[in-house]
């Protein structure tokens, strides 16, 4: 069953019994669980019939005792159990069997058990897969962040522009709920309908719209030594904006795509997008400029990612700084 699912079912109010919510994306697992807090009992209804109980200071038996409690007042209870992968040991699941088997259909127990899945070769697993709501919150590749965030944006009855988005993306990278919670803030400040521009982005989220990691790596695509040259200088004047291992994992990631575009036996913009599973905007500048990066070329620009990652780790670095590894590391890929 997917998120979207699971939301239906709680508007719809066909509960099921058990959900059992596991994976390494904490963001779907949390939004699930808040939405069952907020919405499955009335306000008049959560004093007596909502228990919240976290898994490392509640043993599995006082999960069980509340389960089997009968609601008060109400047509259902909700037990939910966070942080459900404290739950370390085989006999503490085990504790919960014979309940799985036959949980009450008064109640709906949630557990939310993140940051990693569950043992689906385990007996208790299988036993959930059966009579329970099993849902595996998985984690959204860089690839996929753009078309995350639009939708995610769009839900909330605004847009963004293309270079908005990859800004976002390239900053935070893909924590959903880092993600959600920044661009939280813009729907607070933008009327509803809004579109979300990068001076938007610049202003509220504190990423520059000029100085980041995203510009740098167009300004390399494009050949541009002058803005190349003034983004290192911002970055080596401003540590915080970025971290040299970012700037080499998005100068390897356009080398990477510079060089499949080359033998992509395709100049449509939104076949390279498809193939190389990456924005479309993105994918038009790549096919404007990829013949100022010849193959032999990027080849030898290889060398020199590997060369510069090596020494950005300590391997014959010297004095050197971060910046100083960067302004040399533009010059010799420009050069």
């Amino acid at each position: 069953m997917t998120y979207e699912d699971i939301l239906k079912q709680f508007k719809e109010r066909k509960f099921k019994p058990i959900y059992f919510l596991h994976g390494e994306e904490a963001y779907y697992i949390d939004s699930i669980v808040k939405h069952a807090a907020d919405f499955i009992l009335d306000e008049s209804e959560k004093d007596f019939n909502q228990t919240v109980v976290y898994a490392k200071d509640t043993p599995p038996i006082n999960v069980v005792d509340a389960a089997t409690r009968l609601p008060m007042m109400s047509e259902y209870q909700v037990v939910i159990v966070k942080e459900a992968q404290e739950y370390k040991k085989l006999d503490q699941w085990e504790s919960f069997e014979k309940y799985f088997e036959s949980p009450s259909h008064s109640t709906i127990l949630i557990f939310a058990y993140k940051y990693k899945k569950f043992d689906k070769r385990s007996k208790i697993y299988k036993i959930l897969a059966k009579n329970a709501v099993v849902f595996e919150s998985e984690g959204v590749k860089d690839y996929q962040l753009p078309t995350w965030i639009n939708d995610f944006v769009r839900s909330k009855g605004y847009s963004i522009t293309d270079k908005a988005c990859a800004l976002v993306a390239e900053y935070v990278g893909n924590e959903l709920e880092r993600i959600a919670n920044e661009l939280g803030k813009l729907f607070i400040l933008l009327p509803k309908g809004a579109q979300i521009n990068e001076k938007h982005i610049e202003d509220n989220i504190g990423i520059s719209k000029d100085y980041n990691v995203f510009e740098l790596t167009n300004a390399i695509l494009e050949k541009d030594v002058l803005k190349a040259n003034k983004i290192v200088q911002y970055f080596g004047e401003n540590p915080k904006a970025t971290h040299i291992t970012v700037v080499m994992g998005s100068l390897y990631g356009l080398y990477q795509r510079l060089f499949r575009a080359h033998f992509a036996k395709t100049d449509d913009p939104g076949k390279l997008a498809s193939m190389l599973k990456i924005h479309p905007y993105a994918a038009q500048e790549l096919n404007k400029n990829k013949r100022k990066h010849p193959p032999k070329m990027v080849s030898r620009n290889f060398s020199i990612l590997r060369e510069y990652d090596l020494i950005s780790k300590g391997v014959n670095k010297g004095n050197a700084s971060d910046a100083d590894i960067m302004k040399e590391l533009v010059y010799k890929l420009l050069h």
